[in-house]
């Protein structure tokens, strides 16, 4: 970027006290007082010479470390600037460095004289309020000529990227279909029968001699190897209500901030345990195939206007064959939303409803998990994501009837229970 030269508040009234003076001293004769004028006036031009291409020998280095990290976690940025010439000094340079609302106030530093290859390093750390893909930068660089009358303002260097993933909380791995966890899940043959009797295929050039099967072999008349065991791999569709009118004021304590983290914690909970996972909003599929995939694409999520849930609902059923668990992450939803969601789904099906989304009244919120509730679904009411284990942990603790469960009181009644109140059954 091109500098930007203007006067300091002290070159300003040089300049007009040597008019004053300049003038007064023609007025009555004196010439002392002409001398102080001209030298008033020639002193911000002969400062300007002194620092005459020193904002473009200014040279700097920024380096962020860890480039990517989670909500309320810091990062280090530590600057590196030089003089690169080999003669000439800066007289007096001081800068700041460039940051986005939500990483706080931006930093500022006086270097002071800088001389010929002189280097200075200064760092600072920076903790994001807010998931998002944020911009460090450019350096903005002052330099000011010894006098302080003329100042060189110049922005350097292109910005820096610092990607904030949304804030996450470890969850317990949902049982599969036989009851057994994340890693535990058995392994068993392609051909869907057991160890005792295996389905044979002919040997192939590299396959390992300890999977030979003997008898097999024996039978055949030719060399047959054991088929290769493969993990079963249980499916997980995980819907973001992502909407813009479904939740309420943005900011680090919005409820989409809070859907979002939900989403993340059972997105990298399923992946993690070895679920094959289908993320997606009322947009469309956020690819995810493990877990830094999905936090890295949900810190990118922003508001949609899309007006209706529906699209985002139907994709839920579209899985290969069952779905061992569906989650659905929902701000505020309309009877028709509802409806719609309470006959999709497969498998455990758990809905997570954010209580201080855009909710018309208390009675649209209670209706809304009284219908999930009723059609079999396990529901979550909660005001943010530190709620979530507990409820977590019991709605997928593999009970038949359906259970609904809110995280903070919502009424004084309720108020008398504790901070996490258990409803069993419809309210």
């Amino acid at each position: 970027m091109r500098p930007h030269r203007a006067l300091t508040a002290r070159g300003v009234c040089m300049l007009v006290f040597g008019l004053l003076a300049l003038g007064g001293g023609l007025i009555v004769g004196q010439r002392e007082l002409v001398g102080v004028g001209v030298l008033l006036l020639a002193l911000p031009p002969l400062a300007a010479l002194t620092i005459l291409g020193a904002s473009s020998r200014v040279v700097h280095s920024r380096t962020v470390w860890p480039t990517r990290v989670p909500v309320g976690y810091e990062a280090r940025v530590r600057l590196r600037v030089s003089n690169a010439s080999r003669v000439w000094p800066a007289a007096f340079v001081s800068f700041a460095d460039t940051l986005p609302l939500p990483l706080g106030e931006e930093p500022r530093y006086t270097v002071g004289h800088l001389g010929p290859r002189a280097v200075r390093e200064v760092g600072y750390l920076v903790r994001p309020s807010v998931r998002g893909d944020h911009l460090l930068g450019p350096l903005r660089v002052t330099v000011t000529d010894p006098l302080g009358c003329v100042r060189v303002d110049r922005s350097l260097g292109a910005p820096s990227r610092l990607l904030v993933t949304p804030a996450a909380v470890p969850l317990e791995a949902p049982a599969s279909a036989d009851g057994a966890k994340g890693e535990e899940s058995p392994r068993r043959p392609v051909g869907g029968v057991g160890e005792q009797d295996p389905v044979p295929r002919e040997y192939r050039y590299g396959d390992e001699l300890r999977r030979v099967h003997w008898r097999s072999t024996a039978k055949h008349g030719r060399l047959m190897v054991r088929q290769e065991e493969q993990r079963r791999r249980e499916d997980g569709a995980v819907l973001l209500d992502a909407r813009r009118g479904a939740h309420g004021p943005e900011g680090p304590t919005g409820s989409l901030e809070t859907a979002v983290s939900v989403a993340a914690s059972v997105a990298t909970s399923l992946l993690d345990s070895g679920h094959d996972l289908r993320l997606h909003t009322e947009g469309g599929r956020i690819p995810a195939l493990t877990a830094a995939d999905a936090l890295d694409a949900l810190a990118l999520v922003e508001a949609s206007d899309s007006p209706g849930l529906i699209g985002g609902i139907d994709p839920l059923g579209d899985g290969r064959g069952t779905t061992g668990l569906t989650v659905a992450v929902l701000g505020s939803v309309c009877a028709e939303e509802t409806a719609a969601l309470s006959r999709s789904g497969d498998g455990i099906r758990v809905a997570v409803l954010c209580a201080h989304a855009a909710w018309p009244d208390r009675e649209a919120l209670w209706g809304a998990r009284d219908v999930l509730t009723a059609a079999g679904w396990r529901t979550i009411v909660l005001s943010s994501v530190t709620e979530l284990p507990g409820m977590w942990s019991r709605a997928i603790a593999g009970a038949d009837e359906s259970t609904s469960f809110v995280g903070r009181p919502a009424s004084p009644a309720s108020a008398q229970a504790g901070p996490h109140v258990f409803w069993k059954g419809p309210r």
